[in-house]
């Protein structure tokens, strides 16, 4: 499989040792950059180029994820998130690197290299990696809407759109209305 990686200065010495450790598991890694420490670089240029990457090898057919570090996560999943296709997920344990593949079909997740050890992050990826989307219709269900939305702007109906528009009592508007009918 391919695995597209970026991270900024606060994930470069994670992100180097997850590559050969990814590597040697037999995958394609495709690293995104820095290329050198810089305490002032910022993120959402390498994370948004792997997030890219991870859409155009899975749109060619390609095998493809995306992994992303930096200091918490938070903003690596944020600039991953921007690009159309992606769903980037915060992974902080083994349940959530699980859930993002088996319930949303996460195809990114970012991992917070001051907020774990190399060998809680490696976990986190290989239970990512193993895991396949569980396929069951109401998770393809809700992909789908959010795709949708990402497309269009599609939302389902407001539910309370109905119920703000029903009059108390269960009449009609129309029977209500004097003028009507």
């Amino acid at each position: 499989m391919r695995i597209h990686i970026a991270t900024d200065h606060a994930g470069l010495e994670f992100s180097t040792q997850l590559q050969h450790h990814l590597a040697e598991q037999g995958h394609d890694v495709v690293d995104h950059g820095p290329v050198e420490y810089d305490p002032l670089d910022d993120y959402p240029a390498f994370c948004i180029r792997a997030a890219q990457a991870v859409v155009r090898d899975q749109t060619a057919g390609v095998e493809a994820l995306g992994i992303v570090f930096g200091g918490s996560g938070n903003g690596e999943q944020m600039a991953a998130n921007k690009v159309h296709g992606i769903r980037a997920a915060l992974v902080w344990n083994l349940a959530t690197a699980e859930l993002a593949r088996e319930h949303n079909d996460a195809n990114v997740i970012s991992i917070g290299a001051r907020q774990h050890t190399v060998d809680e992050a490696i976990a986190f990826i290989d239970r990512f990696i193993a895991t396949p989307f569980s396929g069951e219709e109401r998770h393809a269900r809700r992909i789908a809407q959010l795709a949708a939305f990402e497309t269009d702007g599609t939302l389902l109906p407001d539910p309370r759109a109905a119920a703000d528009a029903a009059p108390a009592g269960g009449e009609s508007a129309d029977a209500m209305d004097p003028e009507a009918g």
